[in-house]
């Protein structure tokens, strides 16, 4: 069956709940939303691991055209933020425009017709002038490959695979890995085992996070003025982002030397044992990975049931986790908190452009494209959440609504001009990325040598290296000089 629309999204996830809303809010209904699961929520959806929520401040992790004004707490937890997307959706109107357990395999631009031909793995066909993706960076979990995991005969998964099923009560649990979602679940499930053992790659750099619940005589003042909720939101997004952590991506060597101070004293106020702490301090400048906020993560590791191990991981073996030092970790339920395939964007999805090009020949080098939302070679093709646009430094959501907003600029623009078919110029999308790679090599991120944010050879492909000012000031209008159109 070959079902056509006008536009397309792949993804339920804030991308393309925020895409969807803002189509309905423009008058335009005739799109679907294409969702290889069977609910919407994306990363809210997925990631149910026993303390998940947002590093970012509640106030801030909301679009700004649908301001929540009851969040529960100043950093929500899972469960409140899942239940924002879903509302989101409800009362836009969306679930009607949502395929679920649809997964898009492959997609094909057909030059005679200038539309997409996007394959389903039911066998359908989908047919739109428009693709939007919109499946973000962080939702391919990545498991090492780290010999013998096949003959370990305890339970073992990823902590955005979390297996509820499995009773830690009692267990002794290894945890490979250490960072955002490990600093957020050991703390919960360490009272719960009889050993617990992190294995530790490198250290991170975390913050104090001053978690609160919010009082319900602020939620009755928010409920009675909406306008405090969005005054607190912008005060958020500048504050907490513009001006605390811009500039130490940036590398001011004040912000980096008071944000280390305020670090370092951070884990010395937590962590009693001096052999432990000299373990907890990072080797590479505050920035150059992620920073956490967590104030439960420290103390957790002061329990007589946790070891931190940092001799490196040789081998899994059936009882256990063998270091690199010749121990054996005795373990019944192995945690992977080892992250995302955050650089193979779009994967495992085929995307031929015109003429047919594959995007992964395209990206063969690195994904980049051109204000991380179209590619050269690719028409009618726009990306949500796309390379080089994600931060260290503020809420994702502002740039996806910067980019929602610059999607539909470019369909108004399309239409008032009769255009059907656009393609950013190829001069125009690698100039763009020759000026932002120069940007990122003065970034924090430049300063380590392997993180998530960037390939082997030290390409930055997935962060942006300014201020969400300037980025939505970049993509505040749609220049459609900037593309070849067809009529």
């Amino acid at each position: 069956m070959t079902i056509r629309t006008r536009i397309a999204i792949i993804g339920a996830g804030h991308s393309g709940i925020c895409m969807g809303m803002q189509l309905k809010r423009a008058g335009i209904g005739d799109f679907v939303i294409l969702e290889k699961s069977a609910t919407l929520g994306g990363t809210w959806r997925d990631n149910t691991y026993p303390g998940a929520s947002c590093d970012a401040p509640s106030f801030l992790y909301s679009f700004s055209f649908a301001q929540k004004t009851d969040w529960s707490r100043r950093f929500a937890w899972q469960p409140e933020l899942l239940a924002y997307s879903v509302e989101c959706a409800v009362q836009s109107g969306l679930l009607p425009h949502c395929r679920f357990n649809t997964e898009v395999i492959a997609a094909r631009f057909d030059d005679a017709r200038d539309l997409w031909r996007i394959e389903l793995a039911d066998g359908d066909m989908i047919e739109a002038q428009f693709l939007v993706t919109g499946v973000g960076q962080l939702h391919r979990p990545a498991v090492p490959t780290i010999p013998g995991r096949e003959g370990f005969r305890g339970v073992q998964f990823h902590s955005a695979r979390w297996d509820h099923a499995v009773d830690l009560a009692g267990k002794r649990i290894a945890v490979i890995g250490n960072a955002a979602s490990a600093v957020q679940f050991v703390p919960q499930i360490a009272p719960l085992a009889t050993q617990l053992t992190i294995f530790q790659r490198s250290a991170n750099w975390l913050m104090p996070r001053k978690d609160c619940l919010y009082s319900p005589r602020l939620h009755r003042w928010m409920a009675r003025w909406p306008w405090l909720a969005r005054l607190r939101h912008q005060f958020q997004w500048f504050v907490f982002g513009e001006l605390q952590l811009t500039p130490l991506m940036k590398q001011v060597r004040v912000v980096q030397w008071l944000a280390t101070i305020k670090s370092r004293l951070h884990l010395r106020r937590q962590v009693r044992d001096p052999a432990l702490r000299a373990k907890l301090i990072p080797d590479y400048p505050i920035g150059a990975k992620r920073v956490l906020f967590n104030d439960d993560y420290y103390p957790t590791l002061n329990r007589h049931n946790v070891r931190l191990v940092t001799d490196g991981v040789d081998r899994i073996e059936a009882a256990g986790v063998r270091t690199n030092a010749g121990e054996l970790v005795g373990a019944d339920v192995i945690i992977f908190a080892t992250g995302f395939q955050a650089t193979d964007f779009l994967a495992p999805m085929t995307i031929a452009g015109a003429g047919g090009r594959d995007l992964r020949d395209e990206w063969k080098n690195g994904a980049h494209a051109y204000l991380g939302v179209t590619v050269s070679g690719f028409p009618n093709l726009f990306m949500l959440y796309g390379p080089n646009t994600n931060l260290g430094h503020n809420s994702i959501l502002v740039m996806i609504e910067a980019q929602v907003g610059y999607i539909l600029d470019a369909i108004r623009q399309m239409d008032a001009r009769g255009v059907r078919r656009l393609e950013v110029k190829r001069g125009v999308m690698d100039e763009y990325n020759r000026w932002l790679q120069r940007d990122l090599a003065k970034s924090v991120w430049a300063a380590d040598k392997q993180s998530w944010y960037k390939l082997a050879d030290g390409t930055i492909t997935n962060n942006w290296p300014h201020s969400t000012i300037r980025y939505r000031r970049l993509l505040r209008t749609a220049d459609l000089e900037a593309y070849d159109t067809a009529a």
